[in-house]
Formats: C-alpha cells, sequence, structure tokens
C-alpha cells in the first residue's frame, strides 16, 4: 500500500484527557455491509481479514483474550498471550483479528478450526497464527476512544513490537476502489474503510464499511439431513437467520465438509438434537430432517441470496463460538457512501 497516513506518540494528545481505571471490557467497533465503493482522501482502507476478531487486554501484569461476546479466548491462543506479555507497555486494550493463512498467504478461517475451543496448548505449533492489530483503544491509564482513528493508530504503531505473531495491519488513505479491485484479485475477503477521524464507538457504525470481495454471512444451525451413500456422520445443513426474534429458514448447505468436520459436527449436533423444527417459516420441502436446538453458530461463503431469501451455492467454512444464535441476523449490504 502506498499512501500512508502516519502519526507518532503526542504527549500533548494525551495530556489533555484525564487517567481513568482501565475497562475490563470494551463493545467492539463494528463495520456496516455496504454496496457502494468510493475513494476518498478522508478515509483510510485496511484488509478484510478472514479471522476472529478478538479484543487484547493487558492489565497489571496479565493477559486476557477476549472474544466480541466475552468469552475468554487465552487457552486456544497462548502463544498470543506469551507474545503480550513480553511487550514493554504495562496497561494497553487493543482491537485486532487472529488470523491463519494459506499457502497463497491470504487469511482464511477455516484453517482457525483446529485452534477454536482449543484446550491443549501444546498443539499451537501445528496451526501457526497472527494477530492482525488494527485499533488502540486504552494506553498507560488513558481512555483514548474519542480521539480520531489516524491518531490511535499513531499510538498503536509505536506502541508495541512488532512480529511473525503480533502484525500491525497496515492501511491507505484514498484510492479505494483500485485497492479494493487489487483485494479481490488477490481473492482477499475484500477491505475495511474506515472514515480517518472517526472515534472508537462500540456499536455498529457507518464510520467504519464492509467491501467485500466474497460474500459471506454466519448462520444458526437448526437441523441436518442423514447421510448418504459413503457420506458419514450427516448430509447437509439446514440454516438460517434471526428476523423479528424469530428463526428464519435460509437453505441447506451440504459442501466445505472434510471428513474431521463431519466428525466434529456430528458429535456436536447429536448432543443438542430437538423434537421439533426451529424454524418459524420451513416449507417442509426436505424430508428426513434431524432437527437441533438453533444455538450453533457457523459461517458459510455463498454465490448471493435468491429472491426468496435462500443461500445459492452456499459453502460451509467454519463454526463460530464468539457469536450469540440470537445475535445472528441477514447482512443486506447497504446504500452507505462517504456522505451517509
Amino acid at each position: 500500500m502506498k499512501k500512508t497516513l502516519f502519526t507518532g506518540l503526542s504527549a500533548e494528545n494525551l495530556k489533555k484527557r484525564k487517567k481513568t481505571e482501565e475497562p475490563s471490557f470494551i463493545p467492539l467497533m463494528l463495520a456496516t455491509l455496504t454496496k457502494e465503493y468510493f475513494s476518498r482522501n478522508d478515509w483510510l482502507y485496511e484488509h478484510k481479514f478472514d479471522g476472529e476478531r478478538c479484543l487484547a487486554i493487558k492489565k497489571k501484569g496479565d493477559v486476557y483474550l477476549v472474544s466480541r461476546n466475552q468469552k475468554s479466548m487465552n487457552k486456544e491462543y497462548p502463544e498470543l498471550v506469551e507474545a503480550l506479555l513480553k511487550q514493554k507497555a504495562d496497561n494497553f486494550i487493543i482491537d485486532g483479528e487472529i488470523t491463519s493463512n494459506n499457502k497463497a498467504g491470504v487469511s482464511d478461517f477455516q484453517l482457525l478450526q483446529g485452534r477454536i475451543n482449543l484446550q491443549d496448548g501444546g498443539k499451537s505449533k501445528y496451526i501457526p497464527i497472527q494477530y492482525c492489530i488494527f485499533d488502540l483503544m486504552y494506553v498507560e491509564g488513558y481512555d483514548i476512544r474519542a480521539l480520531p482513528l489516524y491518531v490511535r493508530k499513531g499510538l498503536l504503531k509505536k506502541l508495541l513490537s512488532y512480529n511473525k505473531i503480533l502484525v500491525y495491519t497496515e492501511h491507505q488513505v484514498g484510492d479505494g476502489i483500485p485497492l479494493f479491485k487489487k483485494a479481490c484479485r488477490l481473492k482477499w475477503e475484500g477491505l475495511i474503510a474506515k472514515r480517518i477521524d472517526s472515534p472508537y464507538i462500540g456499536v455498529r457504525s457507518h464510520d467504519w464499511l464492509k467491501f467485500k470481495c466474497i460474500m459471506q454471512q454466519e448462520l444458526v444451525i437448526g437441523g441436518y439431513t442423514e447421510p448418504k451413500g459413503s457420506r458419514a456422520c450427516f448430509g447437509a445443513l439446514l440454516v438460517g437467520y434471526y428476523s423479528k426474534g424469530k428463526l428464519m429458514y435460509a437453505g441447506k448447505v451440504g459442501t466445505g465438509y472434510t471428513e474431521a468436520v463431519l466428525e466434529m459436527l456430528g458429535k456436536k449436533l447429536k448432543k443438542i438434537s430437538a423434537a421439533t423444527c426451529p424454524f418459524s417459516n420451513y416449507d417442509a420441502s426436505t424430508k428426513d430432517i434431524v432437527w437441533v436446538k438453533p444455538i450453533l453458530v457457523a459461517e458459510f461463503h455463498f454465490a448471493n441470496w435468491t429472491n426468496a431469501s435462500k443461500l445459492r451455492v452456499g459453502r460451509y467454512k467454519g463454526l463460530r463460538d464468539d457469536k450469540d444464535a440470537k445475535d445472528v441476523v441477514k447482512e443486506t449490504p447497504k446504500a452507505i457512501g462517504p456522505g451517509k
């Protein structure tokens, strides 16, 4: 990325603020999916990673890795805890994405499946990870969420010693459309566009926008079909999303499962079997269904939505335990541009 926006540590910025107690958690700022792509010099553009969002808190000599739904991730990523403990800075809260790269050097959420819910830290070396850090919200007694993004990014770049595990997320100012085209050619998931003067607010915001190359959606598993032929454990997953408190059926997904995934998922699904269909709008087009309690969330890639709000050419990518099932809604691109 040729153009960069950088500001170094600024004592003046911090002196204007009062010291506060370090929070135990900060609600994460989320990006809104847009269908309007643009190039603006008052916006910066970052790599959209295909990984697991992680809040890292270092407080009084301890490190806490926390998912977006406040689950501890320390046992899953012990080498990340160790890397943050070695940092000279004693107290900070940073935001980033834990990723694992495929042979092409592109982040792939499916590769992280062997680490999610991992309890044996000794196995971690077999699935290498990176923590791609893109924001700083608290540092050495100062809550800096209200400072502009470009100031927070400058402070972040100076705060840590980066290495193979801790990676500073570079960005580009302006030229968003050419960079988006390049991202799609490289098979990235997309870009995140951020208003350079935006504060950090713990909600989904129009100041952060998603430019997606690949359609992706988190969905709730509500049932599965019985396996046929040589297939083991199950055939396809029946999935859906919540709308106005009701679980809406979004179709079947029968691809993307390795033998190991079939076995792992099959065991989980058997433990949560249910007597009745959890979907409010299921059309009974498929028989021989085993229903399950709608508590498991998984990520799926797909071509597009049909007019009937069903997935077209869906493919399983992996389970997610960082989002509650009731929070899963259909993500529809909005006509949101830089001035909206």
